[in-house]
């Protein structure tokens, strides 16, 4: 993976891991993200909303998926106390001849004025959204984050794994910034050359870890999320797996004697490295991909 991408915006401090207290309706305001239900549905919103302006005072929030989800809208519809539907139809898209989608759309002016400042832009968004600048519910907005661009699951290994696909790199290095110190797996985000997203992925003890945090009892989810989240528990490590050690960090002297050597196999006997990694990493030096030990402030 590459190096943080320095156009992401200033991540936050996380201080406790647990969620905010439960409060009642009659105590907490619409889209107060201490509370973990707005929490949660503002992370969701973030990832798989659309806020529409339109002429004048005109404009709505759309967030359409498919119809075996068509609870969790209709949890949104409860938790405003502004007029809102939930519409479903049945179209033909690139994955599917007959895809029944349902969408839940509010046009209120105050609410998406309320949504719009927590940070939830107009029109394109899924590269601008950032984790909220305000207290939140962390691991309940992280939650409704990956239940709307995340999977979980097992691996066609029978390996569990959680997962996001994000535009995001603000929202990337959130979740890896938590995850570790859930987890303690660390995790360094690199678009995808491909598409130029990010993928976070966790597996194993880490995933199972990281399921069990964010799919607590009693939390707002999706149910199939929620049914593959607690499947992940039950997951051992067998016997014959060996237990992968911890990454070794490249130095800057170690770059050094990569680059002057220029060779994979020389660099690798004198360094104590595997003859790929050090390819690789010559490779990454030569690209930028990673910065150059010149480039490098001293101490590090």
């Amino acid at each position: 993976m590459a190096e943080h991408d320095p156009s992401a915006p200033a991540l936050f401090e996380i201080s406790a891991l647990a969620p905010a207290p439960s409060t009642t309706r009659a105590t907490s305001s619409f889209m107060d993200l201490e509370d973990p239900r707005y929490a949660y549905m503002f992370g969701f919103l973030q990832a798989d909303g659309h806020l529409a302006s339109g002429p004048g005072r005109k404009g709505r929030l759309t967030v359409e998926i498919g119809v075996r989800d068509i609870a969790i809208l209709r949890e949104f519809q409860q938790l405003t106390p502004y007029n809102s539907s939930i519409t479903e139809r049945v179209r033909s898209t690139n994955f599917a001849e007959q895809h029944h989608s349902a969408t839940w759309t509010l046009c209120d002016l105050e609410a998406r004025t309320r949504i719009n400042g927590l940070g939830l832009p107009y029109g394109r968004k899924s590269k601008r959204i950032t984790p909220p600048r305000v207290e939140f519910s962390r691991r309940d907005y992280l939650r409704g984050i990956i239940d709307a661009d995340g999977s979980i699951g097992h691996t066609g290994q029978g390996l569990p794994f959680v997962s996001l696909t994000t535009a995001s790199a603000a929202v990337g290095a959130y979740l890896c910034r938590y995850a570790k110190v859930v987890t303690g797996a660390a995790r360094q985000i690199g678009r995808n050359a491909r598409d130029g997203v990010y993928n976070v992925v966790y597996t194993k003890e880490a995933a199972v870890q990281l399921a069990e945090h964010l799919y607590y009892p009693g939390c707002l989810s999706l149910a199939r999320k929620w049914t593959a989240a607690t499947s992940l528990a039950s997951w051992e490590r067998p016997a014959t797996m060996r237990v992968r050690p911890p990454g070794r960090r490249w130095r800057p002297w170690e770059d050094r004697v990569l680059l002057a050597l220029d060779d994979d196999t020389a660099s690798a006997a004198e360094l104590g490295r595997s003859k790929a990694s050090c390819s690789v990493r010559l490779w990454r030096l030569k690209t930028g991909q990673v910065p150059r030990p010149e480039d490098v402030p001293p101490g590090t």
